[in-house]
């Protein structure tokens, strides 16, 4: 199974592990399963590290690097297919961030592993 982890999973993957649902933090676990990062994430963290809005317990770089490397993470690239689709999405989501993760979910066929119930509205398989 591939999983694609939004900000705040890898964030508390990390930093915070207790906070992860058993049912995530077990497909997490399972060597059988891919686990995968949109490349929006690192981004859209970037810019909240930037403005004061996200603490993280290492400098940006040295807590990303650490966090991919740890976890196992592939990152996603984001494609042509993946914006087109993001570009027909219904407005369920006010998010750009969170609405990519949906396209990329939809267009890859993978599970998101998120705690955000507003996601549900988007037909694609949520863990958590």
């Amino acid at each position: 199974m591939r999983l694609l982890l939004d900000s705040h999973t890898l964030i508390r993957s990390v930093d915070d592990p207790a906070r992860i649902t058993s049912a995530a933090m077990t497909a997490m676990s399972d060597p059988a399963n891919d686990l995968l990062l949109s490349a929006a994430t690192p981004l859209e963290m970037a810019i909240k590290v930037s403005r004061g809005k996200l603490p993280l317990s290492l400098p940006y770089r040295d807590w990303m690097d650490g966090a991919i490397s740890a976890l196992g993470l592939a990152v996603l690239p984001i494609t042509l297919d993946h914006a087109e689709r993001q570009a027909v999405l219904p407005w369920h989501h006010r998010d750009p961030f969170n609405r990519l993760l949906v396209a990329q979910a939809q267009v890859e066929g993978v599970q998101l592993v998120s705690a955000d119930p507003a996601l549900d509205a988007y037909g694609i398989t949520r863990l958590w």
